[in-house]
């Protein structure tokens, strides 16, 4: 990711902006007389564990697939034409 550095005073002017660049992503660095002091960048959310056991039997529960991937998107191709 890239990395912005702006000036307090900037930053003050640009908040919302420098926000939005953080939570997309890039970290901003907001410098104070040239001098790094605070880092705005975007949240890491915890992901929430898979329960393999329910995971298992919803595929277990799943019908097996009677044609392999290929035919099966080549078959929804032609069947789209007109």
């Amino acid at each position: 990711m890239d990395n912005t550095q702006v000036n307090l005073a900037d930053a003050k002017a640009r908040l919302s902006e420098l926000a939005e660049l953080a939570a997309a992503g890039e970290t901003v660095v907001i410098t104070k007389r040239g001098k790094p002091v605070v880092q705005l960048s975007r949240l890491q959310t915890p992901r929430k564990p898979v329960d393999l056991a329910a995971l298992q039997q919803l595929t277990r529960s799943m019908p097996a697939q009677t044609e392999d991937a290929g035919h099966f998107m080549r078959r929804l191709r032609d069947e789209a034409r007109y």
